[in-house]
């Protein structure tokens, strides 16, 4: 009678036990970043990863690949989608097409922080819910702060970039072109030796590039054009498959953490501006802000990008005016 009581009483804590944690045993994940190990977004979704883990109560343990070790930032989209990693964080645009009503995110629309960005990004898909991103399960999006000039040159006015050579990505690449000078296309990881070289001249991105990515190092000036300042619309995504076979209070922990992770990734992208603005000033390097004439200048000359964008949704059936208005107004409202 002893025997058959103490077996019901450690059934009972089994089952106590798996409720809590989802799982009996442990399941492993792999995250796919392109950021370098040591990179503050890279330590941040690291971050991300052990609350998971710890609010979970080790249920999920999430493995950290960065530096685009399991798969290169143009195919970290599809290789959630393909299961090669179970979650992966990317630049939209870096998957050309494959995202075009979410191309209204990376428009030049005048950005100003890291954190205003992101709760846009997460508030458009809230919006709009996009049936581009149906493959997979979104964790939450972000966007990084004012994408702006930083040239081997002085930039004072728009005249100074013709003919420059700007490496730039995705919708960034037509601001550069409508501004006057010259689109080099390439990923993030090959523009510090491109620069170096001689093959670009410049490069338009967030100041955190100058620390995070060196490439203070390699250019001289970077100009404030915060009136025509883009942003480049960023994902964390898991495979749906891994997603769906997760018990549901682990996927609500996640969504939880995920919420939380919005923010932290906005004023993220804030402090890595502030380290950047003093890393190049450290270099000797020039910041040079745009006169309010200037700068207004620059914006109206980059308005034809935003109507292009509602063309070409038009022509595919995307309601590429409803979301250009929406984040505007979110824009207008949460300055």
């Amino acid at each position: 009678m002893r025997k058959r009581f103490l077996t019901v009483i450690l059934g009972l804590a089994m089952l106590m036990v798996i409720s809590t944690v989802g799982y009996a045993k442990t399941v492993e994940l792999t995250y796919s970043i392109f950021f370098p190990a040591t990179h503050g977004h890279t330590l941040l979704a690291t971050e991300w990863a052990k609350e998971i883990e710890k609010r979970t109560n080790g249920a999920v343990k999430i493995n950290m690949f960065p530096g685009a070790t399991l798969t290169p930032p143009d195919q970290c989209y599809d290789g959630v989608v393909k299961g090669i990693s179970d979650i992966g964080m990317s630049v939209l645009s870096y998957t050309k097409g494959r995202f075009p009503l979410s191309e209204v995110i990376d428009l030049p629309l005048g950005y100003t922080k890291g954190i205003q960005v992101t709760r846009l990004c997460n508030a458009y898909y809230d919006k709009f819910k996009p049936k581009e991103f149906d493959d997979v399960k979104i964790m939450y999006l972000h966007g990084h702060g004012p994408g702006i000039f930083h040239t081997k040159k002085p930039v004072e006015k728009m005249e100074d970039l013709k003919g420059m050579k700007i490496r730039c990505s995705g919708t960034s690449a037509k601001v550069v072109a409508a501004l006057g000078a010259t689109p080099v296309a390439m990923p993030q990881n090959e523009c510090y030796d491109a620069l170096q070289k001689g093959v670009a001249d410049g490069v338009v991105s967030p100041i955190e590039t100058l620390k995070g990515w060196k490439f203070a190092e390699v250019i001289k000036s970077t100009t404030q054009n915060f009136g025509s300042a883009y942003t480049l619309g960023f994902f964390v995504a898991m495979n749906k498959k891994k997603w769906d076979s997760l018990p549901k209070d682990v996927q609500q922990t996640i969504e939880q953490v995920n919420k939380e992770w919005i923010d932290k990734t906005g004023n993220g992208w804030d402090e890595f501006d502030k380290i950047g603005t003093e890393f190049t000033l450290s270099k000797g390097n020039k910041v040079i802000p745009l006169s309010k004439e200037e700068d207004a200048k620059w914006a109206k000359t980059v308005s034809p990008v935003l109507d292009e964008y509602v063309a070409a949704m038009k022509a595919k059936g995307l309601p590429g005016d409803e979301a250009l208005s929406f984040c505007r107004e979110w824009l207008k409202n949460n300055p």
